[in-house]
């Protein structure tokens, strides 16, 4: 399937506006999706009133393979290191307590400061999307739960991760620290300006919704390397991007329309 869109100068990349002329460019085999994927959960009563089950070790796996084989590679992922981090990351450590029932349902759920852990297939998608090898840096921006740094250290990829809000980033912090992942660094800081001190990455990943591609990130890209980013206005759909950098030069990439909670910061 080619999603191939647009070439654009490096140099001009901070003008570019996503809006209908734009978005209205995907290719006409990119398949319709039957709803809009959505980082964005919808509560109901129901599940407020569900006791949480206790977790024990190996209590989610049969959770954890359906969710892989019906959710994610039913739907087109492939890749077979992605899948197995997906398989091997225990989504259920990364939830609120009071969610533990719904760890591997098929949508996002809340996590505290008004902020979410994404929809396993977005998780799935997006890392796919980043093309990883064993080795490789990644800058991830959103660290929220710390989710999707963790699929990410599956894969035995240097992640560097980064977290505006403190509290989100000590809990994070904490709790990667307890799953015993070693290849993961955090920071606490507008993720909107990237982590300069390790660039450039082979891929960065955005996990919130700006409503313009971030000039640094592109900056901090190395040349053959991957931005993977949902762009669009706040509280609408957006449009998923893959961004490659070729020299001076940015190939973009449209993946559909999706939903994400906004990226906060001064910018």
């Amino acid at each position: 399937m080619n999603r191939k869109l647009t070439c654009l100068q490096f140099g001009v990349i901070p003008l570019l506006i996503i809006g209908t002329a734009l978005s209205a460019c995907t290719p006409k085999d990119t398949p319709t999706p039957a709803a809009i994927p959505s980082d964005i959960p919808q509560s109901t009563a129901t599940e407020q009133e569900q006791t949480p089950p206790t977790a024990t070790p190996d209590s989610f796996a049969n959770a954890r393979n359906r969710m892989v084989a019906e959710q994610i590679e039913g739907r087109g992922v492939s890749d077979p290191t992605v899948l197995e981090a997906m398989h091997l990351t225990p989504r259920h450590e990364f939830v609120l307590d009071r969610y533990l029932d719904q760890a591997y349902a098929d949508h996002p759920l809340p996590i505290d400061y008004g902020q979410t852990i994404s929809q396993p297939y977005i998780v799935a998608l997006m890392t796919e999307m980043l093309a990883v090898q064993a080795g490789d840096r990644v800058l991830e921006i959103g660290t929220g739960s710390g989710y999707q740094a963790a699929v990410l250290a599956e894969m035995d990829i240097e992640v560097y991760t980064v977290e505006i809000i403190p509290e989100l980033y000590s809990q994070a912090t904490g709790r990667l620290a307890a799953q015993n992942y070693t290849n993961i660094q955090t920071l606490n800081a507008d993720g909107y300006f990237g982590w300069e001190a390790f660039a450039p990455y082979d891929a960065i990943i955005v996990t919130a919704a700006p409503d313009h591609l971030p000039q640094p990130l592109i900056a901090q890209l190395k040349d053959g390397g991957r931005l993977v980013i949902p762009i669009g206005p706040v509280g609408a759909v957006q449009t998923l991007w893959k961004f490659e950098r070729v020299g001076e030069e940015i190939e973009a990439y449209n993946w559909g329309a999706v939903r994400f909670v906004p990226l906060t910061g001064e910018h």
